[in-house]
Parts: C-alpha cells; structure tokens; sequence
C-alpha cells in the first residue's frame, strides 16, 4: 500500500487530508464528492476520529484509490487492454510450426507458472501485530450513510475455501460491524462463498473466514472480478502482474491470505445462525433492506507494523466502481467472446451501475443473430444480471459516444426490435416484483438501415404539456429528447395517483406527438439531467411490468411501486448525503460551493 500511496503522490493522483474529519459520514461524504470530478483523485486522511467512540486513531484512511482511469492504469502496471490482448494470445495459441514458434510457446507457457499462488511457510509482513485482545472498534471503520444498519467494512477481501480445502474463494463483500468482535457477512445467493457455506452448513461444521484490507490494490479488484466458478481470484493476479500472490496461513484458521496486505480479521462462521444485516446505502444510489446474514466470530486480528485502513464509498454514480468495472469490462471481453463469438465490443455505462445496463456491439450474421445472441448474453455467468441490453451493428458509432449512438439506437427502434424476458437479478434489484428474478430486456438495433416511419408531430415543451395536462393532470412537468430522431423521447414528471400502464393508455391521443414517454417521480428527479434520469428509470423498472410497447407508441414507467402496482416488497430509500455535513465541508474549505455540481450529482 505504501508503494501505491507514493505512485499516485508521484502522478499528481493524491490528495492528504490532514484536517481531523469523523469516520462517520465526514470522510466519506468527502471522498464521494471528489471521485465524481472529472480530475479526481485518491483521498489520505491522515487523522480519522469518532465523536461516536471519542477516539482519535493513528491509522491513516485511504480511499478511492481506483479513482480514475490513470490511477487504475498505474495499479495494473498495464492499460487493461493489454491484458486482455495477453488474455487473448493465450486463448488463441496455435500448434508450434517451427522451432522458434516452439521457444515462443514454452516461453509463454514458462510464464504462466507465475499466475498460481505461492504459500509460504513463514510469517507475513500482515502479522506482525498481532491484537491479543481483537477490538474492531479500534479500526477506522467507516459509517457512509445515515441510515446504514452501522459501521460496514467497504474494501474487505475475505478469503474462504470449500469444506475439504481444493478451491479458495476470493470475494469483495460489505462487512457490517456488529460489536467489538462480530461481523455481518453479505454473501449474496449467487456468490461462490454462498456455495462453500451451504456445504459447511450440509456439513454442520464452521467455516473458516479471513478478511483482508490493504496491500496491493489489484487484491481487491481480483476480488470482485467474474472469474468462472471454482477458480481463484489470485490466479488473475499473478497473470496480471506476472508474479506469484505470496501467500501466508491465517494465525487461527486454515485459510491463506496475501503476504503484504495492511490488516487481517481472522475468524469462523457458524452456518447455524444469522443475524439481521443492513441497511446499507449500495452501489445502485439506493439501500439495500434489512435481510438475516451469516455472521463471523473473530477470533485474531493482525497488521502490519503502520497499517493503512483501504476503504471505499457507495451510492449514486460516478464512483471508484465506475474506474474498477472500466478495468473489468476491457479484460474479460476475450472471455466473453468465447461464449458469444460474434461479440464486438461492449460497454456498461457507469450510470446504468452496470448490471442494470449494458450496449453491445456485435457482427450480425443472419436474420434473428441478434435476439439469439441476447439469450447467449443472458446465459454467461455475471451477465445473467443484466437486465436491459441494447444491441447494435457494425455500423454504429462507438459505444462510448453516447450521443451519436443513442441516435443510432432511436433510429433503429420500432415494436419487433424489442425482446422481454424473464430470468434471474442481482440481489440488489428492486424494481423487480419478486427477489431474485423478473424481467428483461432486450433491444435489437443491429439493422444497418434506419426504420422507415412517418416522422411525428413534434410541438414545443409548453403546448405539449397542455395537452397532456388536459388528459393527465398529474403530469407536472416535461421535456423533449432527440426529437430529430425516429423516436423522438418525453420524460414526464408524475404526481403518481394511479398505475403507469393507465397513463400510457391515456395518453394515446396523442400519438402524433408522442412515440416513447417516459414517467418519472415529481419528486427527487430533474427533466434536465439526463445522466441521472437513466440512472434512475434503469434502476427503478421491471421491464415485464413497466414497458408498453405498440406500433409507433411505447411507454416506460419508471415511478416508485407501491401497492397501486400490486408491488407488495419495501421499496428502498435513495441515498442521500446528510446536509448538514455538506455544509459543514464547504465552511471548512474542504468541499467547494458548487451549486450546479452538487445538483447535477444529487449531492
């Protein structure tokens, strides 16, 4: 960690903060204002301390270490398309023609020997503290938001194993601290330490844990990498930076943990007990409910010699998350090729918080290539979450041109172009009716000429919102997107009073003007902002509930459900930055007063 601390320091990408700021909402409101400036950069707060503990701590915090593509560069030692143009050369090794071709085959394969993990018999640079007395109170752990359940580890690499000790797991999970020696573990059904806890359980036996923090940052992104079931993380490691993961035995329990990581929390899961775990403000900008979780005793807690607390924040994008599923998105393109072949590129806008969005592009080869290819896409490990995905040609712009693309796309989207389905979510989505599963979607844009339609009526914001007024009176406000294109869009602005599908067919008389509506709350969204208006309707719709599709009109509802949608699960809270701590920032200096940039962020 200190060799990374002194690479950003060397490349401008480091900010210290010595100002004593509380590890409870202070430091975190700050760090989550500056990652999403377009210079932002890795935040030392030198004296971390709790008004709740009345404690001053002497270990530094450090976050949004991944905060810019730089910073994520300079931790790779790479660009991450280099390693997946290595990733790829080794997928596509030939049979050795010639001798030299056969020196340049060993010569990989020699490499390769540093990708598995090197156990060593002595101990770590980890365990040189040893706290007799293992206290989590004593670490800055932090608290990101007032109604979080507590204080939760954010950039906890926890180690497991199966039950008979062949496969090791590394995962990123929140941790939230229970008491002085108990954590809450968010082992997520689709996880693969959820499979070794179920076998500890069938078994009835506990399951060892050890929680790592700090060391190599590229140790945590392994963690949350989508590597195929039953192979360890730190394999990706060592191919990435071409040298073993030095690995050490926990002091109390069997498990293996990096060498050089700043702080290790060993302990034992019993598989017959839960406690309620959460709230907690997660990467979708809004919180996750109370639900019963594993918990861990801790048995032994470690560090090196001055460790650094490595921690990171959640919530509304763009966050560090935005820099680690960049690096994510590039790497495992290769892989994701060998499933779907004719997959050119693809990308997960931060704003869609990548499960919830994703635009492919790819090299159709027949009519219906695409509609198959999104039941491929649906079916390969993590992509399985996806719930909206919108597929275009070889002809479209960059996926990463947002603007001419999305002309591309509305050019393109009539009825047949639209494909719902129905499959499995990532426990974190709410809009769905049922935990868990509910609907997809999938839109086929792959055509390389553009739909030919009768071009609508387009009116003025005003003179449209007086005819809708005079249909729906709870439509409170509106604006007009890309009405240049074949589908010209209306955000609504809704005082909700009854089900989206009702607006929408009240509305059909004004086909004419109208061909793709959109509804959102009046409350806490803005018709102008548009990056936050798609973070909020991919967020808040079940695509077999929410869209309604005919010839030449479609409507999207993307309000909160309650019971007038027959939604019967707790629709989570928005999470939202505690004012008074922002001002408290801005007078001290520490956050600017940008009116326009708060708002933009829902700050």
């Amino acid at each position: 960690m200190d060799r990374v601390i002194a690479l950003l320091r060397e490349h401008g990408l480091l900010k210290v903060i010595d100002e004593a700021l509380d590890i409870d909402l202070e430091i975190p409101h700050l760090a989550y204002i500056e990652v999403k400036k377009e210079d932002s950069k890795a935040l030392l707060f030198t004296k971390p301390v709790s008004k709740r503990l009345n404690k001053h701590f002497d270990m530094p915090v450090l976050m949004n270490v991944f905060g810019s593509t730089k910073a994520t560069e300079l931790i790779f030692g790479k660009h991450p398309d280099v390693v997946a143009g290595e990733i790829e050369s080794l997928m596509h090794m030939k049979p050795p023609a010639s001798f030299m071709d056969k020196v340049g085959l060993l010569s990989k394969l020699f490499g390769l020997k540093n990708a598995l993990p090197k156990r060593l018999k002595h101990k770590g640079i980890c365990q040189t503290k040893i706290y007799e007395n293992p206290n989590l109170y004593d670490f800055p752990i932090l608290t990101t938001w007032s109604e979080d359940g507590g204080p939760f580890i954010t950039m906890g690499q926890v180690y497991t194993q199966s039950l008979d000790g062949t496969k090791q797991n590394l995962g990123m999970y929140r941790l939230q601290v229970y008491d002085k020696n108990r954590l809450g573990m968010h082992w997520q059904i689709h996880k693969d330490s959820a499979h070794f806890f179920h076998e500890y359980k069938k078994a009835g036996q506990q399951m060892p844990v050890s929680i790592a923090i700090g060391g190599d940052p590229l140790y945590i992104w392994c963690g949350q990498a989508p590597m195929p079931i039953g192979m360890f993380e730190l394999l990706l490691y060592g191919f990435i930076k071409d040298k073993n993961a030095r690995l050490v035995k926990s002091l109390t329990n069997p498990i293996y943990i990096p060498e050089d990581v700043d702080i290790v929390i060993e302990g034992w899961v019993d598989p017959t007990l839960s406690e309620i775990e959460g709230p907690f403000g997660d990467h979708t900008g809004y919180y996750t409910l109370k639900e019963p979780y594993p918990v861990m005793d801790v048995t032994c807690i470690s560090s090196k010699e001055k460790p650094i607390y490595q921690a990171t924040v959640v919530g509304k994008p763009p966050l560090e998350d935005k820099y680690m599923g960049w690096a994510t998105e590039r790497i495992f393109l290769p892989l994701l090729k060998t499933t779907a072949p004719d997959l050119m590129d693809y990308n997960m806008p931060e704003n869609g918080v990548f499960h919830n969005l994703i635009l492919a592009k790819m090299n159709v080869q027949y009519p219906g290539h695409a509609k198959q290819f999104m039941h491929a896409f649906w079916g390969v490990g993590q992509m399985s979450f996806v719930k909206h995905a919108f597929f275009v040609g070889s002809n479209a712009p960059s996926l990463t041109a947002y603007d001419a693309l999305a002309d591309h796309i509305l050019n393109r989207l009539d009825k047949k172009a639209i494909l719902i389905s129905e499959g499995v979510c990532d426990a974190l989505d709410h809009a769905s009716p049922n935990a868990l599963f509910g609907g997809k979607l999938g839109v086929d844009c792959t055509q390389e000429e553009e739909i030919d339609v009768p071009k609508k009526s387009i009116l003025s914001d005003q003179d449209l919102l007086l005819k809708v007024t005079t249909l729906t009176p709870e439509v409170k406000a509106l604006k007009q997107y890309k009405t240049d294109t074949k589908t010209p869009i209306v955000v609504m602005m809704v005082e909700k009073k009854r089900v989206g599908k009702e607006l929408y067919e009240a509305l059909k008389p004004l086909k004419e003007h109208i061909k793709l509506m959109i509804l959102v709350d009046e409350k806490q969204n803005d018709v102008n902002n548009i990056y936050m208006l798609i973070w909020r309707v991919v967020n808040n719709i079940d695509a077999l509930r929410d869209i309604f599709v005919e010839e030449e009109f479609m409507g999207i509802d993307a309000t909160t459900k309650t019971k007038l949608d027959h939604y019967t699960r707790e629709w989570p809270r928005d999470t939202d930055c505690d004012q008074t701590v922002i001002q408290s920032l801005i007078a001290r200096g520490l956050v600017e007063d940008d009116p326009e940039f708060l708002k933009h962020f829902h700050i």
